[in-house]
């Protein structure tokens, strides 16, 4: 019955469309990945390939839901009947496949596996409100639900320890709200207006581990790039190994060339890299952003993309920083090699915040993170999505059952569990010069924004993840510790400086998902944040409103990006390896390089003038826990990289004038004396 009022709900406006009312419903299953914590060695790769089967088991049932709007109206046992019944029936051969090959490498069989079969349709909160009514956005609430418990990165949303108080089932409650039109998005299922929250309305929520002891409070910054390779395929090597579509979403893949679901460890090792330190040949890896403002990608018949309702105009980062920091209670140690980490839970959105990591916030506002809303930057401002990876380690392990025990977060004090031990914690910090959508038509006038995800998850952005793979050579990931255990800035950008690490990197995770207080450290650079008590204050820097390098022109990487699919190397999402074929390289949007036009660090940004972000609230220089490092030394080494360069391009033509002034001079001078 609850199937037929969500489409009732649906109709009321009187659209026809099955697939744009897909959204008001999703597929709700028990994600067996998650319980399966032990698996033996000889059955692991067979069970992630039966893992993989039971995601595209719930795609399709998910593709049928949204075709079966005018049956269901007319039964409501239909989505019982034919969608959620026939889907257990086929989870539950898949779990007795899984079973017997637990068994059949000697170990028992997992206990409650076949209690997992059942799924059912249920009310996804996007189908809209009988009147309509405010903007949407706000409507949702100010997006702080999950902020409040310790005030960590990103909030509380896990109730201090991630199992769900204040957070409605990993964000239910998102898009039920009345502003909306339609189901959302360009393909029905999402987002909606109730998915976003002004970034100006939040207030500040993050804190951070004081460092005490025998803490590591130094940095280590890779510079891979903004995938302007134009490097995308819907795998998860990690998750899914060997699954062409594995991931059923796409994703940016930066630093290893070579990352797709078929890719050997001995590949991995020796493909190329993206990194400007070739020794630095890890994989890098997240759901695109997309801007849902009607453009077909030509992704849009492939699975992954538009057959699986990912669809819109691939967003290319305006800046990418991958920052190795400490842990604020200890010294770290050197990360295996092919250690392999998941951060975040691609399907939290049906499974509840237990593991989502996934941190949304604005440049000038980073002391403020959303956990299940995406933030409306003001004019000036980009988007800014963060991962702070887990840092604790068993000692033993490059990857789990389950991708995840192998692995820790710390403590709220930056302590890691018995039996673990610190390493560099990965923080990644992806920036989007992309404006707030127009939430009061939906996204007409100024498109909505949304991760690409799974189908049923609706493009939530509490589902957010990150995905890395260490193939860090060993030399250099001994430098990575020696940097941090000694307190100093290393990398791409560090201008050889030993500002301690400025002990803000010691963030840890927070013990929950929570992102990690600091997000990353400062590397030694102050972050203006514009915070409501005290704007203004400070020199601003030059920190262009937050954006990143003031002027860093995306690392380089701006050039050659806006025709991303001219000769570039297009996503193998779909095609196994011997066609050696791949999908069509999709059109990517490119955000404009940070300051395009020329360094704007005296000015305090490009974004200052613009709109009402400014009121001196950018050029703030508090320092501001939580907040990413800027890498104004990276855009000083960058700024450098060429300038001898440039300056002999300018100089030759007028030295080679000089020559044939002087030349000019000798033979006048030899005419007029035989005259």
């Amino acid at each position: 019955m609850m199937a037929a009022n969500v489409y009732a709900s649906a109709t009321d406006g009187g659209t026809p469309d099955a697939q744009v009312l897909s959204g008001a419903a999703t597929i709700d299953c028990p994600d067996v990945a998650t319980e399966l914590t032990e698996v033996p060695d000889q059955a692991r790769a067979e069970v992630d390939k039966e893992l993989a089967n039971l995601d595209a088991q719930i795609a399709e049932a998910y593709k049928r839901l949204g075709e079966s709007a005018d049956a269901i109206r007319q039964d409501p046992g239909f989505a019982e009947n034919a969608i959620a019944g026939p889907l257990k029936d086929k989870r539950a051969a898949v779990l007795a496949r899984i079973g017997a090959a637990v068994e059949k490498a000697g170990a028992e069989r997992p206990q409650g596996l076949d209690d997992l079969a059942g799924c059912a349709v249920r009310d996804s909160g996007n189908a809209p409100a009988p009147e309509e009514g405010g903007d949407g956005g706000e409507q949702a609430g100010d997006g702080q639900d999950q902020q409040n418990g310790d005030g960590r990165q990103g909030g509380d949303q896990q109730g201090g320890d991630q199992q769900g108080g204040g957070q409605d089932q990993g964000g239910q409650d998102q898009g039920g709200n009345g502003g909306q039109a339609g189901n959302g998005g360009q393909a029905g299922n999402g987002p909606v207006p109730g998915d976003y929250v002004s970034i100006e309305s939040v207030q500040p929520n993050v804190d951070k581990p004081q460092p005490s002891g025998d803490a590591s409070t130094g940095t280590f910054t890779s510079e891979c790039g903004v995938n302007e390779n134009g490097l995308f395929n819907s795998d998860n090597v990690i998750a899914a190994p060997g699954v062409s579509n594995g991931a059923h979403h796409f994703h940016d893949y930066i630093g290893n060339q070579a990352t797709n679901a078929f890719v050997s460890d001995d590949e991995l090792t020796r493909a190329e890299t993206s990194c400007e330190d070739q020794r630095d040949k890890s994989s890098y890896y997240w759901p695109v952003l997309r801007l849902q403002n009607g453009t077909e990608e030509q992704d849009a018949q492939s699975p992954g993309g538009g057959i699986e309702g990912n669809v819109g105009e691939i967003v290319t980062p305006k800046d990418v920083t991958l920052t190795f920091v400490g842990n604020p209670k200890a010294k770290v140690t050197a990360m295996p090699r092919l250690l392999r980490i998941i951060t975040g839970d691609a399907k939290s959105f049906v499974n509840g915040p237990a593991n989502a990591n996934a941190s949304w916030s604005c440049t000038g506002f980073e002391d403020r993170q959303l956990k299940d809303k995406y933030p409306l930057c003001p004019e000036g401002s980009d988007v800014v999505r963060s991962f702070a990876f887990q840092s604790c380690w068993d000692g033993r392990n490059i990857d789990s059952a389950n991708h995840r025990t192998h692995m820790a977060f710390t403590d709220a004090e930056g302590n890691c569990p018995s039996g673990f031990q610190p390493i560099p914690q990965l923080v990644q910090r992806i920036v989007y010069d992309v404006d707030a959508p127009s939430l009061e038509d939906g996204g007409k006038t100024v498109p909505l924004f949304a991760v690409d995800s799974f189908p049923e998850q609706l493009h939530k952005p509490i589902t957010d993840h990150g995905d890395f793979i260490n193939v860090f050579e060993e030399d250099l990931m001994n430098e990575v510790v020696a940097c941090i255990n000694e307190g100093r800035t290393c990398g791409a950008g560090a201008g050889g400086g030993d500002n301690g690490g400025d002990d803000g990197n010691a963030g840890g995770d927070d013990g929950n998902g929570n992102g990690g207080g600091d997000n990353g450290g400062d590397n030694g650079a102050e972050q203006p944040t514009a915070t409501p008590d005290d704007p203004g204050q400070g020199n601003g820097g030059g920190q262009d409103d937050g954006n990143q390098g003031g002027g860093k022109d995306d690392g380089g990487q701006g050039g050659g990006q806006g025709d991303q699919d001219g000769g570039q190397e297009p996503p193998a999402a779909t095609e196994k390896p011997a066609d050696d074929k791949a999908t069509a390289q999709p059109d990517v949007k490119v955000s404009d390089p940070a300051d395009a036009g020329g360094k704007d660090d005296d000015r305090g940004g490009a974004g200052q003038g613009k709109g009402g972000n400014d009121g001196g609230q950018a050029a703030q220089a508090a320092q501001v826990p939580g907040s990413l490092p800027e890498l104004e030394d990276n855009t000083q080494a960058q700024g450098a990289g060429g300038s001898l360069a440039e300056t002999g391009a300018q100089m030759w033509p007028a030295a080679i004038g000089g020559v044939l002034v002087i030349f000019g001079f000798f033979v006048l001078r030899s005419v007029r004396r035989n005259a």
